[in-house]
């Protein structure tokens, strides 16, 4: 009875991903090659594909890189400081979950557009993107790192600092290896979101390439062929990469 159970949970959600996620990507697969290799590989060969691809995967690792250091510095601060207005700013944290990534493009068009209150002047640039992708992949490697951060041991960090071991040190042969798997999940997390964002960058991005505002142009154009070609291979080389992370994840925790 318990094997039976165990097989119908099996079946019920492979079809549940087969549904939600195999199906659709085999339909986006069918479509980029439904006109054959020759003309996929114009497609995802011209100049305008290639930037895209460079842009994008360049902001990607990028914004995942600064998200790594920097949600740890954070995850850090709100778990091991106590300070006035900290819950306020661990609800913050959440808020690009909750937003419409649209608003988060609108704030930064207002700050940082041709009216900028600041007098800095970088919408339509690659800074701008950077920018947006860091303010919606904010919680993805602070609430990663958070967890861990509680339940890591104190004792270990106290009888280290009693042998004479600087910060650095406890810091650097303590910490961040148990940190390690959560740092790494929370940056693919973030350079998965990064590189399929595209409602913080429709108002800010302006003639910068990315691939997912060149794909929705292409659809937009009824170059649907074109749109999933690009899709294809956006999609290899984020597998690629999250297989990566993840594998140095696993590697880092044992």
């Amino acid at each position: 009875m318990h094997a039976g159970r165990r097989g119908l949970g099996l079946g019920v959600a492979t079809l549940y991903m087969s549904v939600i996620v195999l199906i659709p990507l085999s339909a986006v697969a069918v479509n980029a090659f439904s006109q054959g290799l020759p003309r996929f590989f114009s497609n995802v060969t011209n100049s305008v594909a290639l930037t895209a691809f460079g842009v994008t995967l360049g902001a990607s690792v990028l914004v995942a890189a600064v998200g790594a250091v920097m949600g740890t510095v954070v995850a850090w601060v709100l778990v091991r400081d106590r300070f006035p207005g900290q819950r306020l700013i661990g609800a913050l944290i959440d808020l690009p979950f909750a937003l419409p990534t649209i608003v988060a493009g609108l704030t930064l068009l207002a700050l940082y557009g041709p009216g900028s209150p600041f007098g800095i002047h970088l919408a339509f640039t690659r800074a701008a993107v950077v920018l947006a992708l860091l303010f919606v992949t904010l919680p993805f490697v602070v609430r990663s790192v958070q967890p861990v951060l509680i339940e890591l041991d104190r004792e270990v960090e106290e009888a280290a600092a009693s042998l004479g071991a600087s910060n650095a040190t406890t810091l650097r042969r303590i910490v961040l290896p148990a940190l390690r798997p959560a740092i790494l999940s929370g940056a693919a997390l973030a350079f998965a979101r990064c590189v399929g964002e595209i409602g913080s960058l429709v108002l800010i991005a302006g003639k910068v390439q990315i691939a997912s505002i060149v794909i929705f142009a292409d659809i937009e154009s009824d170059s649907q062929q074109a749109a999933a070609a690009l899709s294809v291979v956006l999609l290899a080389l984020s597998l690629v990469v999250l297989v990566i992370i993840r594998r140095l994840g696993a590697r880092g925790a044992a």
